[in-house]
């Protein structure tokens, strides 16, 4: 089981409860920590998944005082509540409990890949659209639809700050997106850096280096 640095599993849930009550102060969930309750260890097993193929991050520790990890541990706990009970009153709680510390637009309906990398979550926005595996995401970055067509993005793909995947796009494996770059219903085809162009478009070149193995414990 993962170690959390902080906090025992009894009161990273009564912290979290705690906080649920503070900003929703509705009292339509008081027994959120009887509903919550079976769902922290599965949400914690993912997030240790996640945690332990970061290279900046220790293995196999948790520490709800760092904002990415406690942004991806939301997210989790969310996502997996939602999948088991279906409750979607305490899942949008959880998901505003995130927007709201964390800045981040994600849902708990999206179905992020076991393995994904925030580097700073504020002005994040993910829709509903197909991740691929090791996906890593910065700051004011989006993640959205075109005429009800969302993205598809394979594994590693990279996107750095002020960057945006909308409408229909296939974006290959391992592309990256350079600052400010924005991709509207355009494929990319994988392995590639995308710069912006003359006139607005886009410019894909062979990557001169692996960005994902400086990220990831691949």
């Amino acid at each position: 089981m993962m170690k959390l640095v902080h906090l025992s599993h009894a009161e990273l849930l009564q912290y979290v409860v705690r906080q649920l009550d503070l900003f929703f102060p509705d009292g339509l969930d008081a027994d959120a920590h009887e509903v919550l309750r079976p769902h922290m260890d599965p949400a914690l097993l993912r997030l240790g998944h996640c945690i332990d193929a970061v290279r900046m991050w220790r293995p196999g520790e948790f520490d709800h005082l760092h904002s990415s990890q406690y942004t991806i541990f939301l997210y989790y706990l969310a996502n997996t509540v939602w999948k088991a009970t279906g409750d979607r009153r305490l899942c949008a709680k959880l998901f505003g409990l995130n927007k709201a510390l964390n800045g981040i637009d994600l849902f708990y309906e999206i179905e992020l890949p076991p393995v994904f990398f925030i580097g700073h979550s504020v002005g994040i926005v993910f829709a509903k659209a197909t991740y691929g595996n090791y996906l890593v995401i910065y700051q004011n970055s989006t993640v959205g639809k075109n005429h009800g067509v969302g993205p598809v993005l394979g594994d590693g793909v990279v996107m750095y700050p002020g960057t945006a995947i909308i409408g229909g796009c296939h974006v290959g494996d391992a592309t990256v997106l350079s600052q400010g770059v924005s991709l509207i219903s355009t494929d990319t085809p994988g392995h590639c850096t995308v710069y912006a162009g003359e006139g607005g478009a886009v410019v894909c070149k062979p990557s001169k280096r692996d960005v994902l193995a400086d990220i990831f414990r691949l």
